[in-house]
């Protein structure tokens, strides 16, 4: 039986300018073929501006500003990689706080390529082993991770990937993981 993620919300945080394009819209696609409900959270309001890898690609409108909602509304938060979206985010305190509050009510997260650098920042690395791309390595090191070089991590309900090329098995994983997190959350009546 195929994973559903039927009546879940999932936060996918993004900077205004800097997103890995495709690592955005395909976790999109796999929560919303899974029966969830995506939505895009920004730093600002408007449209926030793909790329592939440097050029610009298309524009995306923002569902929710992240200083106006509460992390509480969603069931699980996807962080999406670029060089310049996470670079961005994590000197953000809104953005951090947002993903903090996953961390701190053990709520899933997927993070893939760069994307790990918000999670360094929000202090939810430390103990955990996960992957990302090849030069986050000593960040992450230096931040209490332990890093591996492998298409997807899954520790504590931190699914991790390094670059578009894991997009499948990311993707597969992190639809896995969200629907056993909610599974979990109802059997135990949260």
């Amino acid at each position: 039986m195929a994973e559903r993620l039927t009546n879940q919300t999932v936060a996918f945080l993004v900077a205004p300018e800097g997103v890995e394009q495709v690592e955005l819209t395909k976790p999109w696609e796999a929560v919303r073929a899974a029966g969830g409900t995506p939505e895009l959270v920004s730093t600002a309001k408007g449209e926030i501006q793909g790329f592939h890898h440097l050029d610009k690609a298309d524009r995306f409108p923002v569902d929710r500003v992240v200083s106006e909602v509460d992390a509480h509304r969603y069931d699980a938060l996807v962080l999406p990689g670029g060089v310049a979206n996470p670079d961005f985010l994590r000197t953000d305190v809104q953005a951090v706080a947002f993903v903090r509050a996953f961390v701190e009510e053990g709520r899933p997260i997927a993070a893939i390529c760069h994307a790990p650098w918000t999670l360094i920042e929000a202090d939810a690395v430390r103990g955990r082993t996960l992957t990302s791309w090849p030069s986050l390595q000593t960040d992450l090191r230096n931040a209490g991770a332990t890093w591996v070089d492998e298409e997807v991590v899954v520790d504590q309900r931190l699914i991790t990937s390094r670059n578009p090329h894991d997009l499948p098995v990311f993707c597969s994983t992190l639809v896995a993981e969200f629907a056993k997190a909610a599974d979990s959350a109802q059997n135990v009546g949260i």
